[in-house]
């Protein structure tokens, strides 16, 4: 099944029977004149389609446990009722009046919980040598799917290790329609704190930006807002590690 929905409140799955997927919601420009009957593609302004999203409807979930986030506690035969995007009542089964025209889903066998919020994630990882753009996207949308069917339907990406704003590519291609994906709030190429880089080392594009003084902290900043970021991630001890044997090393 695919379920999305916009609340938090709302974003349910299930623990023991996750749902496989979510859709995101659709920005398509225009429908293809004269396509066959039945359920009609969408397709962006770049090429490529994928399905039209289905009328909001009334959805009713029977749920045979329920934990209450807020409460801490597991309730049990409960029923959610969804109007379109939004979680319009939720109680025990014989208070709750299902909608004639609802679709059921019964969850009687599951446990029901909110959506879960991963807030520190990194899907891309810094490439290694010889991988290319390409291999590293696509593990990258592994791990951001792998998060959704473990029941993450919000996700905070803390920079794109080594990918430039790969992440706001990606976090837009699920708002469009194009990804299965959680909600994703993305921070770009993250900003460092550190010495000077020399003048015969080449900068690379992809990495996180380099900054010396306050003035090229306004200027990282602008290019991640001009991007589309949602969040400035700073590096304000330099993105220092050490080694084993105690050595420092600057990221």
């Amino acid at each position: 099944m695919h379920i999305r929905l916009t609340s938090t409140a709302a974003c349910i799955v299930a623990a023991t029977a996750f749902s496989d997927g979510a859709r995101g919601r659709r920005k398509a420009e225009q429908t293809r004149p004269g396509a066959e009957s039945g359920t009609k593609p969408c397709f962006g302004p770049e090429g490529g389609s994928f399905s039209m999203p289905a009328p909001a409807g009334v959805v009713a979930v029977r749920a045979g446990r329920l934990f209450d986030s807020a409460s801490g506690q597991m309730l049990t035969n409960q029923v959610l009722v969804l109007q379109g995007e939004r979680l319009s009542e939720v109680g025990p089964a014989a208070q709750v009046k299902i909608p004639s025209d609802a679709q059921v889903i019964d969850l009687s066998q599951a446990t029901v919980l909110p959506g879960l919020l991963d807030a520190h994630t990194h899907m891309f990882n810094n490439p290694k040598a010889g991988m290319s753009r390409e291999v590293s996207t696509l593990i990258a949308i592994h791990n951001l799917q792998a998060d959704l069917r473990a029941g993450f339907t919000t996700a905070r990406d803390m920079s794109s290790h080594g990918n430039g704003y790969a992440d706001v590519e990606m976090r837009n291609a699920i708002n469009e329609g194009r990804l299965d994906g959680p909600r994703f709030k993305v921070s770009g190429r993250g900003i460092v704190w550190g010495p000077a880089i020399a003048a015969n080392v080449p900068v690379n594009p992809l990495a996180s930006m380099r900054i010396t003084s306050a003035e090229e902290g306004r200027a990282a900043v602008r290019e991640h807002a001009e991007r589309g970021v949602d969040w400035i991630k700073l590096f304000p001890g330099g993105a220092l590690f050490l080694h084993a044997d105690r050595r420092r090393q600057t990221m």
